[in-house]
């Protein structure tokens, strides 16, 4: 058991962490939405300096020099898995209209960079970090990694409120399934909410079995960054618009 001024210094912590990532989700979806990958470097560093701070070390945060390897083993065989479900996603069509969100209706060149910088700084650094790293390390501290992986992914779920929002909007098959109407705005806030907190739990997992935050950053980033790449080449199929 921690002693109760370290217990304290924790929540302590938790809070702040907790406070950070309210300002920068109400920042990055409103007016630092252009410069993302911008903002999303900036807070990657506040985060790295609070986590000093709290003494939370290599291990704590998932990047210990001994996890590395076995990391980057488990982040290819995830991104691997995720590349081939992309692959038979496209090439049925009652599948593929999945692929058919606005936000990656662009030229395959610009997917391609989307996939990498803004991508990678603005999404999955930035949010593997707080949530598999930061998070994770602070609250395995208060009890375990069970208790770490779901308390996590719980503020992982609320993490994407925002961007759910934009949900039915955005995305095609979201459309077919929910509709247009006020209330498939709640049904794609609450699908949203539940399935990033899901999402979350599996990332969780792999932190937690690898033992480096490399393998959910694999994951996260082949679900994200590929996903641009084959929404931008689902809106070059015939029919697609």
């Amino acid at each position: 058991m921690l002693a109760r001024q370290a217990t304290t210094r924790v929540w302590l912590g938790l809070g702040l962490v907790v406070a950070v990532l309210l300002v920068a989700n109400l920042l990055n979806n409103t007016v630092l939405r252009p410069g993302a990958a911008f903002a999303g470097a900036i807070e990657i560093v506040l985060l790295a300096v609070l986590a000093r701070w709290l003494v939370l070390r290599p291990a704590d945060v998932g990047f210990a020099r001994g996890s590395w390897a076995r990391g980057t083993r488990w982040a290819a065989a995830a991104a691997g898995v995720v590349l081939a479900l992309y692959l038979i996603g496209l090439a049925i069509p009652a599948t593929r209209t999945a692929f058919l969100d606005r936000r990656g209706d662009l030229s395959l060149g610009h997917a391609a960079f989307s996939a990498t910088v803004p991508v990678l700084l603005a999404t999955v650094l930035l949010e593997e970090f707080a949530f598999r790293g930061v998070l994770w390390g602070l609250l395995c501290r208060l009890r375990d990694a069970g208790f770490a992986t779901v308390g996590s992914s719980v503020l992982f779920g609320l993490w994407h409120v925002l961007p759910a929002l934009d949900l039915v909007g955005e995305n095609a098959a979201a459309r077919q399934v929910l509709g247009t109407s006020p209330a498939s705005t709640v049904g794609a806030l609450v699908f949203g909410v539940v399935s990033t907190a899901i999402a979350g739990l599996v990332f969780g997992e792999l932190r937690r079995r690898s033992g480096s935050l490399l393998a959910p950053i694999g994951l996260h980033w082949a679900t994200n960054g590929l996903g641009y790449l084959f929404a931008a080449l689902a809106w070059t199929l015939p029919g697609a618009r």
